[in-house]
């Protein structure tokens, strides 16, 4: 029996980016239907880097991704209070807008949900919404991001077919070209290759690699091979709390604190 040690005896000093902090998260907390989710949540997110946020079923980690991007605060439920500031921009200020804000940030959702049209209109579906209507800007942007997430070879000669025809590999490939062809900043993945199988799972985790000279990505995963595959920073969270953050390999290798240590091996699921 292993005995599970409090977040108070867990909790560490932050430590120092080696990378240049793009979202800055600031005494965050978020109480559902009357239940304290996160709790205080201060975190620098850097730039150009993958983030993965770990820890047991539970503890807050989708809420936290869902903050980011102002899908918590939709409900009369939901109380958020603290800073989410982007570049500076703090997304819960009161001058905030919603639209503008979610236009920074792509999102890769836990199973893919393709729109109930063609691959085309999938892709164009957000700059459509965003005011573009220039056809040949349209197929530009079409064709670049079915190109970034390696989907154009497959899928250039049924650009108007439907996206429901897709495997399921395919179709979360599909949603994250939607979600790059409005120009995010921010990519945001939710458990994002739980459903895919090894192969479509090995592609998207290289797409994010590569993606990441160009966009902060934040990651939710249970699988800690994942978390060491992909992450440069590991954001290791407990009952809403922060318990350790740092560099991939000393998170998942050398950490520091009682409860990762247990974490990582298996101890606290």
């Amino acid at each position: 029996m292993y005995a599970i040690p409090s977040i108070e005896t867990a909790k560490k000093p932050g430590i120092i980016l080696q990378a240049t902090p793009h979202i800055q998260i600031r005494d965050l907390h978020v109480h559902v239907e009357g239940q304290h989710i996160l709790k205080g949540i201060n975190l620098e997110i850097p730039n150009n880097c993958i983030t993965s946020i770990i820890g047991p079923s539970g503890c807050g980690k989708t809420t936290l991704l869902k903050t980011l991007n102002r899908l918590m605060d939709d409900s009369a439920e939901v109380q958020v209070s603290g800073s989410v500031l982007v570049n500076g921009e703090d997304l819960y200020g009161a001058d905030a807008e919603v639209t503008h804000i979610r236009k920074k940030m792509g999102l890769l959702s836990q199973k893919p949900f393709p729109l109930p049209m063609s691959i085309f209109d999938n892709i164009a579906y957000g700059p459509k919404i965003h005011g573009l209507r220039d056809k040949k800007a349209l197929q530009q942007i079409v064709e670049r991001q079915l190109r970034n997430v390696g989907l154009w070879d497959e899928v250039k000669d049924r650009l108007h077919s439907s996206a429901g025809k897709l495997s399921i590999g395919q179709q979360q490939r599909l949603c994250l070209a939607r979600g790059l062809a409005v120009e995010p900043e921010i990519i945001l993945g939710d458990e994002s290759t739980s459903a895919l199988d090894p192969i479509s799972t090995q592609v998207i985790e290289n797409l994010l690699i590569q993606l990441k000279q160009e966009y902060t990505i934040v990651l939710v995963t249970h699988i800690l091979r994942q978390a060491r595959r992909v992450s440069d920073y590991i954001l290791f969270l407990y009952q809403g709390e922060v318990v350790e953050f740092g560099p991939s390999e000393e998170i998942l290798l050398n950490p520091q604190h009682e409860l990762t240590k247990q974490y990582v091996k298996g101890f606290i699921s």
